[in-house]
């Protein structure tokens, strides 16, 4: 990971399983991300590309499911993941209003290295996903082009950066700055080592209902003399693992995310919009494949409470992670994010 404060370098860590060696959605090896920033005169806003393989993802799909916990959204792509139970695009993170931006540059991206797409085979399912910056960002600019998609999708690695950068850049959570944050934990299954992993972009939350893993509520200050808000803005919660599951199995784990949410003191409000999606780079749906029967390896449900902590637990510490990286920001009109590191007043600790 890129060098910054993250939520265990201040004590905040969640569950008792153990984290994979970056505590990281790229713990789940082949799983790339990149982020383009764009930060100038009240532009708060970016995108983030998570690539699940670095192959051809039109041709090579891996297995996915989608779950939404309330649908104040409006993503790209949901029904399709719902139908087939697999992607074959990159996954995009932006603003809301960026969303047809976003998936037009994915499917140039597709097209590019398919140009049988849409005459001699299928159209292409772009994926992406939204939250509303507009509270730090002129999003009526339409500030994000296709040329940042690529350059987010180009930017791809292993280690990326958390906090207020990429799609997380103008992102607010219960208050404070919120933005991209990313847990993993590592899993022993048949003498195997495993991992999922979680990203969020992070952007929803009451400002005063955040709680802590010790049970501390904490209120930004500005907040504190006021009554509460509405519950509104969004979470996009990305789950990635290379233990082989099928989509229904997918979309069992990745409906504990939730889990992880009400933890932090979220109730999911009328005006959120809050997603899961999961894949699986274990199985994977070829394109071309000519066979009429094939075979897949999926878990033993008797072992998926595993599975399930795990999902609780990287949701909510991938939140605090978030919350942590983020810098204060301030952007459109004047507004401002106070950051969470501030409030809680502490010296980075070497606990987890």
């Amino acid at each position: 990971m890129s060098k910054t404060l993250r939520a265990r370098d201040m004590g905040l860590s969640c569950g008792n399983l153990p984290t994979g060696p970056h505590n990281s959605l790229t713990d789940v090896p082949g799983v790339l991300v990149g982020h383009q920033t764009l930060i100038h005169d009240d532009i708060r806003t970016g995108v983030t590309a998570i690539l699940p393989h670095s192959g051809n993802l039109y041709r090579e799909k891996p297995v996915a499911a989608v779950h939404v916990l309330n649908g104040f959204g409006k993503s790209v792509g949901l029904v399709q993941v719902e139908e087939l139970g697999s992607i074959e695009t990159p996954i995009l993170l932006t603003n809301t209003l960026s969303v047809g931006t976003c998936a037009t540059a994915l499917i140039r991206h597709a097209v590019a290295a398919n140009p049988d797409i849409g005459r001699e085979t299928a159209t292409v399912n772009p994926l992406v996903f939204e939250c509303n910056d507009g509270w730090l960002n002129d999003i009526q600019a339409l500030a994000v082009t296709e040329e940042d998609a690529r350059i987010a999708l180009e930017a791809a690695s292993p280690d990326f950066a958390v906090g207020a950068v990429g799609a997380g850049c103008g992102m607010s959570t219960f208050g404070f700055k919120g933005g991209i944050g990313t847990s993993s934990r590592h899993l022993a299954l048949s003498g195997k080592d495993f991992h999922l992993g979680v990203l969020v972009l992070s952007n929803f939350g009451r400002a005063g209902d955040l709680r802590l893993p010790d049970g501390t509520n904490v209120t930004p200050a500005m907040a504190k003399n006021s009554t509460l808000e509405t519950e509104k803005g969004s979470i996009i919660i990305i789950a990635a693992t290379d233990i082989p599951l099928s989509d229904r199995q997918l979309k069992r784990v990745i409906r504990r995310s939730g889990v992880g949410l009400a933890r932090l003191g979220s109730f999911w409000g009328h005006g959120s919009g809050d997603i899961a999606l999961g894949f699986t780079t274990a199985n994977i749906v070829h394109h071309d494949e000519n066979a009429a029967l094939v075979e897949q390896c999926v878990l033993n449900e008797n072992r998926i409470d595993l599975l399930f902590e795990a999902m609780a637990d990287a949701t909510q510490e991938a939140v605090l992670d978030a919350l942590i990286a983020a810098d204060p920001m301030t952007g459109r009109d004047g507004h401002s994010r106070p950051s969470l590191r501030d409030a809680l007043n502490r010296s980075p600790s070497s606990r987890t």
